[in-house]
């Protein structure tokens, strides 16, 4: 059989998504599934600690398919509390680790989560604002927890310690959901603002796993770097699936992560556009070396072309992207490992359709041509949240992303822009919209408009044109530190704003659009100017 490409199809796994890691568990117990620092922990060990979490898990809810919380940590307590989860029979929802409290009271109030698996310093964020959360049961901390912070919740250590008695057979060995069934929900920005909520089922993850797994030449053999800054479900359900070998390195430095590579062997090096383009750009790179590298894989925002080819032609590596979204599990195209091209994102992954529409008339557009990008696959998520009816899949299932691109003749999707004006900062999604209302609310401001503008070190990063109200416009340069400061004080490092400029209006379009091309533009010029 062929997939809707004209490549042979793949056969998906069956079962719930942590039949993966019991898959794995019972081929090669011994194997190392993860490594992170002195943290050495094997695929049998850590299936048993999946069955010990899950029996804890199904202590603290009355019925499957509680909401559980857990913050996407580095670390290999994210993978014990996902797949724990999951084999409870209940949804796993991953958090960012940098959310402060109102989104932090946002997700968890709209999830309905009932037990939160965080690191500690989000325990003592939710903890302030717990009495905004009913619904939530138990808070268990991920990792240690500092001294005097017992009132917050026990770790997850010390409760899989007191269910380490229990007999194997006492705990499940996989979940009993169907592949149909909720497994995650997802939470992903928009332009108000307001985090929509991804459901995706357990067919949408495990076959992403195996697309992601084959479209990487991920095999048993593998060991599988990941330098990121949190542990991205993709790359963990693939390595899982495969049965490879995951290190985890959580030092910013490239060059420890290349030391890292050499001194176990790693065969595929995962990081960020920003960590890539910053060592393509340093002066070290001439004295590192990758020994065993065969690919090095950039996701999550766009790679600049020279940087890509800077980094292979010295390492003599590809260095290949990929594209995909939340909704779709995420991953949709990628490029291939022996046919790579710097500046776009490949092709479809398998059992995988992609076709550009026009933004207004939704019509099929022909190759070349530039239009919203539409998708279609197993991997496409069940919905939103909230929605009856998923509002961004069509009849026939086709996915509306929001982003717009072109298909070349070689079957290959180049990313020209985003509908929406969200931005990213160390691949975190931005909403101008949301920093906005944060800036709006200050007593000195009467108007804002929000804007990305270029950085080389972090992709981009937000500025703002500001109304400031008539006492503040006195001494504007005072009331401008002042909003920054107050405003910034409220949100994650990457909605942070690097510069503010004062004016007397906000230039709108008849319609009352604002320009913002053209005011990303007169940003630019007056930045270049300072």
């Amino acid at each position: 059989m062929t997939d809707p490409n004209g490549r042979p199809s793949i056969v998906f796994p069956e079962g719930p998504a942590d039949a993966m890691l019991a898959a794995s568990a019972a081929n090669h117990p011994a194997r190392t599934a993860l490594r992170a620092g002195a943290r050495k922990i094997s695929y049998g060990v850590l299936d048993t600690m999946v069955s010990r979490c899950a029996v804890l898990l199904r202590g603290y809810v009355d019925r499957p398919g509680t909401v559980v919380a857990l913050t996407s940590l580095l670390s290999p307590d994210f993978v014990v509390g996902y797949y724990g989860v999951l084999r409870s029979g209940n949804t796993a929802a991953p958090i960012n680790p940098f959310l402060r409290e109102e989104q932090l009271a946002h997700v968890l109030g709209e999830s309905g989560a009932g037990i939160a698996l965080v690191d500690a310093a989000t325990a003592a964020r939710i903890h302030a604002v717990r009495d905004r959360l009913p619904a939530l049961r138990e808070i268990v901390v991920l990792g240690p927890r500092p001294a005097g912070a017992e009132r917050i919740g026990r770790t997850l250590r010390e409760v899989l310690a007191e269910t380490g008695t229990v007999a194997p057979g006492d705990g499940p060995a996989k979940s009993a959901a169907g592949p149909d069934d909720l497994a995650c929900l997802h939470f992903t920005s928009g332009t108000t603002g307001a985090p929509k909520t991804v459901m995706l089922s357990h067919r949408n993850v495990t076959v992403n796993a195996a697309q992601v797994a084959q479209a990487h030449r991920l095999s048993g053999g593998s060991v599988v770097l990941n330098h990121l800054p949190t542990f991205h479900p993709m790359h963990m359900n693939s390595a899982i699936l495969a049965g490879a070998t995951q290190l985890l390195c959580a030092a910013p430095d490239p060059a420890a992560s290349v030391a890292l590579a050499n001194e176990y062997g790693a065969t595929h090096y995962y990081s960020l556009p920003p960590r890539l383009a910053a060592l393509a750009g340093s002066d070290r790179l001439p004295e590192l070396r990758l020994e065993t590298v065969r690919v090095i894989a950039s996701g999550g925002s766009a790679l600049p072309a020279a940087a890509a080819h800077r980094l292979a032609e010295h390492f003599g590596v590809p260095v290949i992207q990929g594209y995909g979204l939340a909704e779709t599990s995420p991953l949709t195209h990628s490029d291939d490992l022996s046919d790579w091209l710097p500046g776009t994102v490949g092709r479809p992954v398998a059992d995988t359709e992609c076709r550009i529409v026009d933004v207004d008339t939704r019509a099929v557009l022909d190759t070349g041509c530039a239009g919203e990008v539409q998708v279609r696959g197993p991997q496409v998520m069940l919905g939103y949240a909230g929605e009856s009816v998923p509002s961004s899949i069509d009849d026939q299932g086709w996915f509306s992303t929001g982003d717009v691109g072109q298909i070349g003749a070689d079957g290959r999707l180049t990313l020209i822009d985003r509908l929406k004006d969200v931005f990213k900062r160390d691949n975190w999604l931005v909403s101008p919209t949301a920093v906005e209302r944060v800036v709006g609310n200050h007593p000195d401001v009467r108007e804002c408009v929000v804007l990305d503008h270029p950085d080389p070190s972090c992709g981009a990063v937000a500025t703002a044109f500001v109304v400031l109200t008539e006492q503040a416009a006195a001494d504007p340069e005072r009331a401008l530190k002042a909003v920054a400061a107050e405003a910034n004080a409220t949100m994650p490092y990457y909605q942070h704003l690097e510069h503010l400029e004062a004016v007397e209006s906000i230039p709108r379009s008849p319609n009352g659009k604002v320009p913002r091309r053209e005011l990303r533009a007169r940003m630019a010029e007056l930045l270049r100017q300072r």
